[in-house]
């Protein structure tokens, strides 16, 4: 793929998606505000600059926050159904516009094309979910214990879902929040990474036309931009009951404290240092394309990514070697260009980073088996594209215990039973996606009950990376206990309420208290 095809791939998707070369950075649906200081978007692919949006201002975020309020009050009468409908037209738009917005994600994350455009299709399908609940925001109805009663519960509306997004899902996060939102009431305020703006900018352009076509009020989706400060403004604010954060535990312990102290509700979906343990009775050929993917999939840059690789001795050998000989076949490159597997991590930043995790690993005892290393020449102007690695080591070694956002790949031995490989596994912080691969059925069984893996989400011959709209996505420990997505994830954008409602002709106490007048 030439620089020109590039070039005029983005020049065509960046038309489509109405997303310009400068932008306004905050946004209440078709209304934008000029704001302040510039963000510039460059790509991890070629380092060139994509384009610009300038930072929301406090005076721009109250503007947002008002509308967002009085878009709520009418937006919380409409029934659900009629929401799901709005929700199932942006999937029709998402549809439409695929290409271009998984061209963008590619072009501005980094992310395999072929990613970018699995990105989109998450939209859709989180789209096509909500649609459906929208028929299904039921509470449960209970017998009282005093005559002529009846208590049911039901959920409401919370109000405004602020949404912080990481770079590395740059519009898919997003959607989860907000396609569940919507259809129960809330209305969103979207604040996306600094590292991925022009998506976000995208995005709302795509709901601003759905919104206005059905003659729907500004605020019910709304997009501020700019760095840690502007986020801030949301977690410190009264006015937003839920804030719902994706990234670092680092930023998320920050989020959490910040909403706890106003007695606010936070969803937090932060690190994983996922693991897959390989038994003596797994099947190899799954064990090795599963290890893989989850190793180099987006370059390491999936918060499912697998970073540890817990291998039975008697097995040891044969899974290493597999290994080396896959990582020999990996093609690096323009992620555009479908011939390649690898892209480039998001910026020189994450490189250091990924640098600094192979020299001390190395430095803690470990050893590289697959060497890594920094990209250069031609096609790697950015100087972002690395060599994804793979390293023995032990669980406890310091660096091995922290999260590096980068193709880096663990081996560790364990021996005896499975337990013991279990043990290894959730002996880290983080709690988030966890796999083992066997066709011993007492192995999976074990692996999933009470006593085996910790994560929120643990699979049996299926790697650690990805996960379908259809579960409630997230994890346990320091990963935050936060879940979206599917399953039952929309009770936490809705208040619970109980209510009784007496229809006879006296008015009885609970528990059989006697109050006479």
């Amino acid at each position: 793929m030439t620089t020109a095809t590039v070039v005029k791939d983005i020049e065509k998707a960046l038309q489509s998606l109405g997303v310009q070369r400068e932008n306004k950075g905050s946004s209440t649906g078709s209304q934008w505000f000029a704001g302040g200081d510039m963000i510039t978007s460059y790509s991890p692919v070629d380092g060139e600059a994509i384009g610009s949006v300038q930072m929301t201002t406090r005076e721009d975020y109250e503007k947002v926050v008002e509308t967002a309020e009085k878009a709520f009050k009418k937006w919380r009468s409409v029934t659900a159904p009629q929401r799901g409908e709005i929700v199932r037209q942006f999937a029709e738009s998402l549809r439409k516009n695929k290409e271009a917005l998984g061209t963008l994600v590619s072009y501005e994350m980094g992310k395999s094309y072929q990613e970018g455009l699995g990105e989109v299709q998450e939209m859709i399908d989180i789209c096509d979910f909500a649609v459906g609940l929208s028929r299904q925001l039921h509470g449960l109805t209970m017998h009282s214990e005093r005559p002529g009663h009846r208590m049911y519960e039901q959920y409401h509306p919370l109000g405004i879902v602020g949404i912080i997004s990481a770079f590395n899902f740059p519009v898919a996060v997003w959607s989860w929040n907000t396609a569940l939102a919507w259809v129960c009431g809330d209305v969103c305020i979207w604040k996306p990474s600094e590292k991925t703006p022009l998506t976000a900018v995208a995005c709302q352009n795509l709901i601003a036309e759905v919104l206005k076509d059905n003659d729907m009020p500004e605020g019910i989706s709304c997009l501020i931009t700019g760095d840690y400060k502007v986020g801030e403004m949301m977690t410190h604010d009264s006015r937003v009951p839920l804030v719902s954060a994706t990234g670092s535990i680092r930023m998320g312990k920050i989020v959490a404290q910040a909403v706890a102290a106003r007695l606010g509700k936070s969803l937090l979906e932060l690190g994983g240092n996922n693991a897959i343990i390989v038994t003596p009775d797994a099947d190899m050929k799954m064990t090795v394309i599963g290890a893989v993917f989850g190793a180099v999939g987006t370059c390491g840059q999936r918060c499912t990514s697998t970073r540890r690789l817990i291998i039975h001795e008697s097995v040891y050998d044969e899974v290493k070697n597999s290994l080396v000989d896959a990582y020999k076949q990996l093609r690096i490159g323009n992620p555009l260009d479908e011939n390649n597997h690898v892209g480039p991590l998001i910026d020189k930043d994450a490189v250091e980073k990924y640098q600094a995790a192979l020299k001390k690993v190395v430095e803690e005892g470990g050893k590289l088996l697959v060497e890594g290393g920094v990209l250069e020449g031609e096609g790697y102007e950015s100087g972002c594209y690395v060599k994804p690695a793979i390293a023995e080591a032990e669980n406890h070694f310091e660096i091995v215990q922290e999260e590096t956002f980068a193709p880096i790949l663990y081996l560790m031995k364990y021996s005896g039973d499975v337990e013991n490989a279990i043990d290894i596994q959730n002996g880290v912080k983080q709690g988030l996606s966890s796999a083992i691969m066997t066709t011993n059925l007492r192995e999976s069984e074990r692996f999933l009950s009470y006593a085996g893996s910790d994560c929120g989400i643990a699979n049996v011959n299926i790697g650690t990376s990805g996960a379908e709209i259809g579960g409630a996505f997230g994890g346990e420990k320091e990963t935050g206990g936060g879940r979206e997505s599917g399953s039952d994830a929309w009770k936490i954008y809705m208040r619970r309420q109980t209510n009784t409602i007496n229809y006879s002709d006296e008015l009885p106490l609970a528990q059989g208290i006697k109050f006479d007048l």
